[in-house]
């Protein structure tokens, strides 16, 4: 079976890859914070956010993994990029991984430098010569108007939106409807405590290269991604608020159930690029970290950490054993 006709399949495929793209795609942040608004020359607050406390957990709180050798020690930890800002996530093993390290590393180093990504927006998200409405049905037109409206958009303004962007932002718009903050996704507030602390923050891929995985899928893919994203709009926020609820309590069966497992459903290519490759890139950038010294903490999408070919895993394939140490 294809991707896009495993897209659109169901949909409540919509659900699955605006999942996987809160728990796998650092870039998200970028879109929720307003990425795409530039491109209509809207002013954005340049206003660095204050350093958040983050709140309790409830138990033992995320999971927690370190890998270490003689001379180095590496702690991974699973991420959700848009959170509501109640949700409890610290926790004594937490904030010590975090104070013992000499170094940060997330999936971008700055996920919500729309400096950054307002020049790729431009160059992979916007076509006018290929406007949406020549793309779509007048049913998902009519749809895309409703849902573009609370983002304070319409369907003309967005018109010149590639699908890929057009769905990824339209993902994220109820999340923050519903009260999911991208200024208390956990990379945001981390990245602040860092930096507070002089710890040299770093990334593991650009935005370019996250941007890049988007925009190559074919154009049908991409059609079919907005198709069933605007079928979805309604019911995006129930399933994602059961998978932060495993995230939160350490469940990372849960993660790979509701996240991952949803995700490959979509598509074997949506799959691999989105996970599997990158986490293969990833680790690889480990094992050179391996042969340093020192103690590294980093912070990168739940779904990269759960399932069978999660960094992990394919770490253990490679000789180098991650012990989990939280809960």
């Amino acid at each position: 079976m294809t991707f896009i006709t495993h897209l659109a399949d169901s949909a409540r495929r919509a659900t699955r890859v605006a999942m996987g793209a809160t728990l796998g795609l650092g870039l998200v942040c970028a879109v929720a914070l307003g990425a795409p608004v530039p491109v209509f020359a809207q002013e954005v607050a340049a206003t660095a956010p204050s350093i958040r406390a983050i709140p309790q957990a409830q138990g033992s709180g995320p999971a927690l993994w370190v890998i270490s050798d003689v001379d180095s020690t590496i702690y991974l930890f699973g991420t959700v990029h848009v959170l509501r800002p109640s949700t409890g996530w610290s926790s004594p093993g937490l904030e010590a991984a975090i104070d013992s390290a000499s170094e940060v590393w997330f999936e971008i180093e700055d996920p919500s430098d729309q400096s950054a990504v307002m020049p790729l927006v431009q160059q992979y998200g916007v076509s006018p010569d290929r406007p949406l409405s020549s793309l779509i049905t007048t049913g998902d037109l009519n749809l895309l108007n409703l849902a573009a409206s609370k983002i304070g958009l319409n369907a003309v303004q967005m018109d010149i939106f590639r699908p890929w962007l057009a769905a990824l932002t339209l993902s994220v718009a109820p999340l923050v409807e519903a009260g999911y903050d991208p200024q208390s996704g956990v990379e945001l507030v981390l990245r602040q405590r860092a930096l507070a602390s002089g710890k040299p923050v770093k990334g593991l891929e650009t935005a370019d290269e996250q941007v890049r995985i988007l925009a190559g899928f074919p154009e049908p893919a991409q059609v079919a991604f907005l198709h069933e994203t605007l079928r979805g709009f309604e019911d995006a926020t129930t399933d994602l608020d059961a998978l932060v609820a495993a995230w939160a309590a350490g469940d990372v069966d849960g993660v790979r159930r509701l996240g991952v497992d949803e995700m490959k459903a979509g598509g074997e290519e949506l799959y691999q690029s989105l996970l599997v490759n990158r986490n293969r890139n990833w680790a690889g950038q480990i094992q050179t970290m391996l042969d340093g010294s020192g103690v590294v903490f980093i912070a990168v999408g739940a779904a990269h950490l759960a399932g069978d070919d999660s960094v992990q895993e394919i770490l253990q394939d490679r000789g180098i054993s991650a012990r989990r140490v939280q809960p």
